[in-house]
């Protein structure tokens, strides 16, 4: 009796996991419809919340802050389930019509089977999606570098010794404003390149250095606009304000920092205090440095120690001519080197000249026509 008991109970629980699990089946059938319905709309309130997020991301961006990683992934998920619902929901017409006897059965219960588990399962990822959604946090500062890299040559020919005095200038505390001047060509621009690069190479506390082009049409919007950028006032509403406003907005970020401001190419005096820079006396944290073909700029800039930026001697001039040239090409030939000695010293010791000519002049064709004119004179006394 005993064994026909246990026989018994064991076919009642086998009847009843059999019943549930046709029962779960025939619901994914049943169902079908209602669960379609239920993903478009979860699916759509799910994209309603991710636009309402990227609003803020886009917002966060625009201030130079980068996006979570939490949230870089949710919006990656968000996007492959919208692919994935948007799959199932374009056959969803002929899964429909497989339906029959009220929707209770299926023409083919194995696929509609399948296609509602699938359904099922993808409307709980949704559900799933949407709670995680919730980002106090959307994006973070992105720490800036201290200055932005700018090509430059590996060495500063002829312009060694001035850049070691204008560095130790800029290390001595008191002293705020540097000018450096010349004519044009001579290599301020090099110059003021070589410090900015500098900053990243030498170990140094300041927060932030920023470069700008003065040109001979000074315009403050202009100048403003390239400190606001690098400062993180990049907003479309920022660049429209006035330039009073910009300079408030400007002073009240760099009073608080450490900064050197490199000013390059200046034709007059720069009102500071118009572009909105805190004077040395309002910050005695940063340093000035600006290029100038003027003495009386300096004068006018109120600097602490200013620089004349001469032309090369002689010797350095060959040298970068030389560089410039390549010795390959001044080997070719023998008259090519006293050929291209006569061009150095024609440029006159100004770096921007040498190198200009040193890279584009051609020495093979000029030393042709030179054994052509040779030979001609030759014949003409033969």
């Amino acid at each position: 009796m005993g064994n026909v008991c246990s026989a018994s109970v064991s076919c009642d629980a086998v009847f009843t996991r059999c019943l549930d699990c046709a029962i779960g089946k025939t619901a994914y059938i049943s169902e079908l419809k209602d669960n379609l319905d239920a993903l478009q709309t979860e699916l759509q309130k799910l994209l309603e919340a991710r636009n309402d997020l990227m609003r803020r991301v886009n917002i966060a961006e625009q201030k130079q802050m980068k996006r979570t990683d939490q949230v870089q992934g949710w919006l990656s998920r968000v996007q492959n389930v919208e692919v994935e619902v948007g799959e199932l929901q374009e056959i969803r017409s002929q899964e429909i019509e497989k339906l029959c006897l009220g929707g209770y059965c299926s023409k083919n219960c194995k696929s509609s089977y399948k296609f509602g588990k699938k359904v099922a399962g993808k409307l709980k990822v949704v559900a799933t999606l949407k709670g995680e959604g919730v980002f106090e946090v959307v994006a973070e500062k992105v720490p800036l570098s201290v200055a932005e890299v700018k090509p430059s040559e590996a060495t500063i020919v002829g312009l060694q010794l001035i850049f070691d005095q204008v560095w130790r200038s800029i290390e001595e505390e008191q002293v705020t404003i540097v000018g450096l001047y010349g004519m044009g060509g001579v290599g301020k621009t090099t110059l003021l390149t070589q410090i900015n690069n500098t900053f990243l190479n030498v170990s140094n506390d300041y927060d932030t250095v920023i470069w700008v082009v003065v040109s001979r049409d000074l315009q403050v919007d202009r100048i403003q606009e390239m400190i606001g950028q690098k400062i993180g006032l990049v907003e479309e509403s920022w660049k429209n304000k006035s330039v009073e406003d910009k300079a408030s907005d400007i002073f009240k970020i760099l009073r608080n920092k450490k900064f050197v401001l490199l000013l390059d190419d200046v034709w007059e005096r720069v009102d500071l205090t118009t572009v909105g820079i805190p004077l040395p006396s309002e910050n005695v944290a940063c340093k000035i440095v600006f290029t100038t073909r003027f003495l009386d700029v300096c004068g006018r800039m109120e600097v602490n120690r200013k620089f004349k930026v001469e032309c090369l001697g002689e010797e350095e001039a060959w040298k970068l001519f030389e560089k410039k040239v390549g010795r390959e090409t001044l080997s070719n030939h023998p008259d090519i080197l006293e050929l291209a000695q006569i061009v150095a010293k024609e440029c006159g010791g100004l770096p921007l000249v040498l190198v200009t000519i040193g890279r584009a002049y051609d020495f093979q064709e000029d030393t042709s026509r030179m054994e052509i004119r040779n030979s001609n004179v030759k014949e003409s006394t033969v």
